[in-house]
């Protein structure tokens, strides 16, 4: 029998002998719980790398095939839906007050032109709802990023944007009256004033949901259409091209110059999306011009004529293909002047300077 004593198991291990690890939240784990320290948990949304520009903010990691797939049905079952939803509310209460409807045979519901308009400018307005959850919801991405690389719209940027794109617009609509004028006369101004009390409620109804109509439309072509297929295209131009195709098919087919119009548009306000870094200038251009027609149709006593820039005439077009360039030149280059943002920054979405600054210009 060996005379050396036993090890004592109970004894402290020799200095420089490996130790085993602690675990950092004790034992035994809880029930269900992780035995060692968890991670922290993952946030609901995320953003797309620091310097991604507009297109591409829906790559954030997240945007696998069924989010993809779901992303695409909300967005077109919603636009398709909660439109009609919105238009059988407002012919309902219609019904209830007992008010008249339009005949059968024509394109209008509401007997009342201003009412029917109004209806279907807030039918279309749903479209910005429609975006922003299907961005938040399958996109897992904060729904400010359908609006700019910053994450919110700039306002003080879009209130540049207003103040050139509204006198560019009155001035090309002059032009066109003008030239209408020298080819047909007074003819082409031809209507019936509705009085200033009838045209004063007319802006007033018209002038406060175009821009949520405006803003609408410019959320699903320009901003979340670009940034579907931005998702997985590098270039911006793929998407820029459907887009400006589907928004030139959602006015209808009226006349081919119609047609061109807004296509033509379209391009050049998809570009100018992308190089300003969000939604701001387009939205300041349409909601101008949408302003600006419906006052003189309602100040010409129209608004029960059917019709929408699908019915332009080809005087239009050429006006077009000078104004619309000259607005995004310009554009573009106050948003170099300003340092405007085209990429996204570094810090969280929502957390950028107020007016969506601090990159340098150039």
């Amino acid at each position: 029998m060996s005379d050396t004593p036993p090890p004592n198991v109970w004894a402290a291990p020799p200095a420089g002998a490996p130790r085993r690890p602690v675990p950092a939240q004790g034992w035994p784990p809880a029930q269900g719980g992780p035995p060692y320290a968890a991670g922290p948990p993952r946030p609901p949304t995320e953003t797309a790398p620091p310097g991604s520009a507009y297109h591409e903010q829906a790559r954030n990691g997240r945007q696998k095939a069924p989010q993809r797939l779901g992303e695409l049905l909300l967005v077109v079952v919603g636009n398709l839906a909660v439109p009609l939803v919105v238009v059988a509310f407002g012919a309902l209460a219609w019904y209830v007050l007992g008010l008249d409807f339009a005949p059968e045979d024509g394109d209008r519901i509401l007997a009342d032109p201003l009412a029917d308009e109004a209806l279907a400018l807030l039918s279309i307005a749903t479209g910005i709802p429609v975006v922003l959850l299907a961005v938040r919801w399958c996109g897992n991405r904060p729904a400010g990023t359908a609006a700019s690389v910053v994450g919110r719209l700039r306002w003080g940027w879009l209130a540049r944007c207003a103040a050139v794109a509204f006198p560019l617009i009155v001035l090309q609509m002059g032009g066109l009256a003008l030239w209408g004028y020298l080819s047909d006369g007074e003819e082409s101004l031809a209507g019936d004033f509705p009085g200033w009390s009838g045209f004063a409620l007319a802006l007033v109804v018209l002038w406060a949901l175009i821009p949520f109509q405006a803003a609408a439309e410019e959320f699903v072509f320009r901003g979340w259409l670009a940034q579907f297929f931005g998702g997985f295209l590098r270039s911006p131009w793929p998407g820029t091209v459907i887009a400006s195709a589907l928004f030139a098919a959602a006015h209808g087919f009226g006349e081919w110059s119609g047609f061109a119009l807004l296509f033509y548009s379209a391009m050049w306000w998809g570009w100018l999306t992308v190089r300003t870094g969000g939604l701001e200038a387009v939205i300041a251009v349409h909601v101008a011009n949408n302003m600006t027609a419906y006052a003189i149709t309602a100040a010409l006593g129209q608004l029960a004529e059917s019709g929408n820039a699908a019915d332009a005439p080809w005087q239009a077009l050429v006006l077009e293909l000078v104004a619309a360039p000259a607005y995004c030149l310009l554009i573009a280059k106050l948003a170099t002047a300003h340092g405007v943002r085209r990429r996204s920054p570094a810090t969280p979405a929502g957390s950028a300077e107020p007016d969506g600054r601090a990159e340098p210009a150039g």
